[in-house]
């Protein structure tokens, strides 16, 4: 039997003291707390997160297979170029490496984790076609290392980005294929407007399903004429972030969202360096939650990790930050680290949507290869993301070693 105190312990985590749990579950007088099933269980779904995952260039040319080395930027003339300037700052990188050798401790930290599903803004075409965008710079991954993504169980790619179709239709085409060949859903991109506009629908058994409706803006450099039309292939490139935009989006989410949903908004957005928000953006994300039913708002584009705010209990990641390049040895910029990012782990309630907790893992990008990050670099993240997020309402906690802890407060 409970004694009075226990009693008032549950009575506090239930609906009749916790005006934030369902109606419905009010009404039927047996809701457990936030997360946690009627028979204890959690009814949650965790996602793996990160920022964008750049394999082309001089990571393709480490991979088992790779396209030819030239590429055609100002400075430089053969991606291995970058290969070098890494080795001069770390020291030798083997080649040819497998697959699981970029993704490093990353591998260890999802299978401790055991995320539902697993999302990346995969930066880079995938094709061996020759014909390039006169951009500046262009990555492209070679098709036959498309196992890059199924060793880490990617479930699903972003694509809206600045870099999708940096080898024209023909590499959009070749990417969209390579993709669904492996059995990796995509979002943000496609053949003409409507596909470009669809979300994946990612199931999870037993629990629901995760949506990831994925957007471009051309604040990250996304050339207007890469958006897809009726008759054009090409991303789902946001006109503006605007009320009649969010309208728009949120009739789509509409369209496809279920009860027991987890709706994901994939925005590539922003510039590369720099930790303010601006305020355009803030709105946007605060609107893709209020009036879109979205849950979760997966921001990236900056070379850094950003703020990350929670509002009505959904997460707000502004900017992930890189999570694999091949910046080792470029300078400029050193004091934003680039070299460090990090592996979100949010965890939602399936039938409010609300987050549960938030747990973060601390990398660096060392030899092309993702490592945890030591103890200071750690620490370094967690004051960063502690100082951005603080006018944002978050702070970030110390857990053990790499592993970090969002903290905000909850109502």
């Amino acid at each position: 039997m409970l004694n009075r105190r226990r009693f008032l312990a549950w009575l506090a985590a239930t609906s009749l003291a916790n005006p934030t749990l369902s109606p419905r579950a009010r009404a039927a007088g047996s809701e457990s707390p936030m997360g946690v099933n009627s028979d204890g269980r959690e009814a949650v779904i965790t996602l793996f997160l990160c920022g964008d995952v750049m394999s082309g260039r001089a990571i393709d040319q480490i991979l088992p297979n790779h396209n030819r080395p030239q590429i055609h930027e100002p400075y430089l003339v053969d991606a291995r170029d970058y290969i070098a300037l890494a080795e001069r700052v770390n020291g030798p990188i083997p080649r040819p490496v497998a697959f699981d050798y970029v993704w490093g401790d990353a591998l260890a930290e999802l299978s401790r984790m055991s995320p539902d599903a697993r999302i990346v803004n995969l930066e880079t075409a995938i094709t061996t076609h020759d014909v390039f965008e006169p951009k500046g710079i262009n990555y492209r991954m070679h098709p036959a290392n498309v196992g890059l993504l199924g060793v880490a169980g990617i479930d699903c790619c972003a694509l809206a980005n600045n870099h999708v179709l940096d080898w024209g239709d023909k590499g959009l085409a070749d990417t969209l294929a390579c993709l669904q060949g492996a059995e990796i859903r995509t979002a943000g991109a496609g053949r003409d407007l409507a596909r470009a506009q669809a979300p994946a629908v990612i199931p999870i058994p037993g629990k629901g399903r995760v949506l990831v409706f994925a957007f471009g803006s051309e604040y990250s450099g996304i050339a207007r004429d890469w958006a897809a039309t009726q008759k054009r292939p090409g991303i789902d490139l946001l006109p503006d972030l605007s009320a009649a935009t969010l309208a728009g989006i949120a009739e789509r989410v509409g369209r496809t969202k279920q009860t027991g949903d987890i709706a994901v908004a994939s925005v590539h957005w922003g510039g590369n360096w720099d930790y303010q928000i601006p305020a355009a953006q803030r709105r946007f994300a605060h609107g893709l939650i209020d009036q879109a039913g979205i849950d979760l708002v997966h921001g990236h584009s900056s070379h850094h990790v950003k703020g990350v705010e929670v509002y009505r209990g959904r997460p707000i990641i502004y900017g992930c930050g890189d999570f694999l390049n091949d910046y080792e040895g470029i300078r400029g910029h050193e004091e934003y680290r680039a070299d460090l990012g990090l592996m979100y782990f949010p965890t939602l309630d399936i039938e409010s949507g609300r987050l549960v907790r938030f747990e973060l893992t601390a990398t660096r990008i060392k030899r092309f290869r993702i490592q945890r990050a030591d103890p200071a670099e750690a620490a370094w993240l967690a004051a960063v993301l502690d100082r951005e997020g603080r006018p944002l309402g978050t702070g970030v906690a110390a857990v053990d070693g790499a592993r970090l802890r969002l903290e905000w407060a909850r109502r």
